[in-house]
């Protein structure tokens, strides 16, 4: 298991353009995240092979359905052996306790964590679909319902960071995609932070996709980032 905070995400369109970076990885200096085209096209037998190759999985698949399919699915990606789960916290209370009671607090199972407002949305896009606050406001009233639920942390932009730990202090876990160095392009995500401020104010782990994925020599983009954050 890798005590990395950096989270490698896998967002190609099929398993052999994945593999071509996974086989240049090492999973004790990162972690990987599958998402939704890639977990869609490869499936779960994917995953498994990236867990038998030690890699720690964060499974983002950002289930949002009714409290028993939800738990369904969580119990599934469970048997899949991946590291962390993440549901979306706009489901609900019930829906984020039958997650928490599908995946009960215990080393066997991955950490359960939920979505509380997406990168790539700024207060027009929440009012567009009827909701009259900051994306700020938005992630503080989800991100406390999540901590009231029981699960151990959210994903939320690096931006929100140091108020959701005004009142969400560890164990409970901050992963906040968003994360650009300075020497690499903002890409389509609004709300960003360099990976050294976001430890620094208080993230647990950094999801990472272009600059390392993208680069030349992705380990070489991977080195540069462990450098900057002392690791």
């Amino acid at each position: 298991m890798s005590s990395s905070p950096i989270i490698v995400a896998l967002d190609f369109p099929d398993e052999s353009s994945a593999l071509k970076l996974v086989d240049q990885l090492d999973p004790v200096r990162c972690r990987l995240k599958v998402g939704k085209e890639l977990f869609t096209r490869s499936g779960p037998s994917f995953v498994k092979n990236l867990v038998k190759q030690n890699f720690d999985v964060f499974l983002d698949l950002k289930f949002h359905d009714i409290p028993n399919t939800v738990a369904k699915a969580c119990q599934a990606g469970a048997d899949l052996g991946v590291w962390m789960i993440n549901v979306h916290a706009s489901g609900g209370r019930k829906m984020l306790e039958a997650a928490r009671e599908a995946l009960p607090v215990a080393d066997e199972n991955p950490k359960l964590i939920a979505v509380t407002v997406l990168t790539s949305m700024a207060a027009d896009d929440l009012k567009e679909v009827g909701l009259e606050v900051s994306p700020a406001e938005q992630v503080k009233r989800l991100a406390g319902l999540t901590h009231g639920c029981g699960l151990d942390g959210v994903v939320c932009s690096p931006q929100e960071i140091s108020m959701l730990r005004e009142f969400l202090a560890p164990p409970f876990e901050l992963v906040t995609p968003g994360i650009r160095p300075q020497w690499s392009v903002t890409g389509d995500q609004k709300r960003i932070m360099t990976p050294a401020q976001a430890v620094d104010v208080g993230s647990n782990y950094l999801v990472i996709g272009r600059p390392i994925t993208q680069a030349e020599n992705p380990m070489d983009a991977l080195a540069k980032i462990e450098k900057e954050l002392s690791l």
